[in-house]
């Protein structure tokens, strides 16, 4: 049974061991997809660089429909966001990002945004590399895994993940029959991705020896694709499947585990074992927790950014924040009774209208009763919110430190964690699907081509 309900959940924060404390060296900052980086900017910040590549992205996919016909549900979410900017990955002074347009991964110094070098691939690089060791890891279109070095950019090995080198035409593009569209994390010493978008042509979900590119386990399926940013956590991998939901596997043996129950994206964070994911086809969030099946919650937002003590949810209009542990207590409860009054109900549908009078009679009273405590605990969790603010930014979000950014159309913006409040905004040009922090700068890419460096005014 999902519960829909405002917000909140508990993040366990992973450490992937990719690099520094204040490098962002993959796709929203660890294997998690948290989005979190313990770095505090001081503001006002001031541009101090931009970069414009010959070329703006070539996402795989166009926007969604405007509305789906068949359920009547208007205004539908593009579900496949993952390559519509250029998203970095930050370390040891350097930014790296891949190329949809020019099929390469490009460094840039990080200070002064000068190209360092690049490194051609035979497709699209559509999802962000990412570091460990002084080696950049990442995918291409045309089928291979790539390590490179990441002073130099040169190739220390490359691995193809599919059984053929055979290309086809896709998404406007030659691409490999397996093109790899599962991004790349490293966990416990193992670089896990995943190849094929064609279930027919059989999908392939692999972990591999970061240091040779040698197979340590692959795991073929014939339903779904996969395509977006693979999470990690100490036992399980997940991987997204474009509009489809995420499936689970055995992070030690790659075993596939279950499909779990949603509205699709490929949008996606852990806390542990638990993903939240989406944004479905109007804005939703669910959470599946453990190894469970089904979703445990529902929630209306696009993004969500979760610590120890606060969680906070990101709409088309607002940002939210709310009191964490309480709002987690009330929601147990809330678990609880509402188990039970599915009990209740049932046991009525069991008994029938010819059924032992009593026993109905017990039931409906308990049911009474539940219905009144559900609503209270609604009122509880009501409670929690502790602000509710316009935010008119709703594309991206992360948080450094105390602060939360938030990328929209044309400009990013600062938010007070405690409060909501704006802080700062600064004007961009287009689309800001794509934001981090490292090394005391604010990056941003823009679906233009654009990627900007912001650093503390002096």
């Amino acid at each position: 049974m999902k519960q829909t309900i405002a917000l909140g959940l508990l993040l366990t924060f992973l450490s992937p061991s990719l690099a520094a404390a204040d490098d962002w060296p993959t796709y929203m900052h660890d294997n998690a997809r948290s989005g979190v980086s313990g770095e505090t900017l001081k503001l006002p910040l001031q541009l101090e660089w931009d970069y414009s590549t010959p070329l703006p992205p070539q996402p795989a996919w166009p926007d969604s429909a405007k509305w789906d016909g068949w359920s009547k549900t208007y205004n539908l979410k593009t579900r496949q966001v993952f390559d519509r900017v250029y998203h970095v990955a930050v370390g040891d002074g350097a930014v790296y990002f891949g190329s949809s347009s020019s099929d390469q991964v490009y460094c840039l110094d990080a200070a002064t945004g000068k190209k360092r070098w690049s490194f051609f691939t035979e497709g699209p690089v559509r999802l962000a590399p990412m570091l460990h060791d002084g080696r950049v890891y990442f995918g291409s279109d045309d089928g291979y895994v790539y390590c490179v070095e990441a002073a130099d950019g040169k190739l220390v090995w490359k691995h193809r993940p599919g059984p053929h080198p055979r290309r086809i035409p896709g998404n406007g593009r030659v691409i490999s029959v397996w093109p790899v569209r599962g991004s790349l994390v490293l966990q416990d010493g193992l670089l896990h991705g995943a190849a094929g978008m064609f279930p027919s042509e059989q999908v392939y979900v692999f972990a591999l020896d970061p240091a040779t590119g040698e197979e340590a386990w692959k795991t073929p399926q014939s339903d779904l694709p996969v395509q977006g940013y693979l999470l990690a956590s100490s036992t399980r991998l997940y991987t997204p499947s474009g509009r489809n939901n995420p499936i689970v596997f055995d992070r030690g043996n790659g075993k596939r585990l279950r499909v779990v129950e949603g509205q699709g994206g490929t949008y996606a964070l852990l806390t542990g074992n638990q993903i939240v994911f989406g944004p479905g086809k109007t804005g939703e969030l669910g959470l599946v927790e453990g190894d469970q099946q089904d979703q445990l919650a529902q929630f209306a937002g696009n993004h969500m950014i979760v610590t120890p003590s606060m969680s906070y949810l990101h709409t088309d209009t607002h940002l939210s924040g709310l009191d964490r542990p309480q709002y987690l207590a009330h929601s147990r409860v809330r678990k609880a009774l509402m188990g039970e009054h599915r009990g209740h109900r049932d046991a009525l549908k069991k008994l029938g209208a010819d059924g032992d009078k009593a026993e109905i009679k017990k039931h409906k009273a308990e049911m009474a009763r539940n219905s009144t405590r559900l609503q209270e605990v609604a009122e509880d969790l009501k409670k929690c919110i502790l602000y509710n603010q316009p935010c008119g930014q709703s594309l991206s979000l992360i948080l450094a430190g105390d602060m939360l950014f938030a990328g929209g159309t044309g400009e990013v913006a600062a938010y007070g964690g405690d409060n909501g409040k704006q802080l700062w905004k600064h004007k961009v040009d287009g689309n800001v699907y794509g934001l981090a922090v490292a090394g005391g700068r604010l990056f941003v890419s823009t679906d233009t081509g654009r990627i900007y460096c912001f650093q503390t005014a002096q």
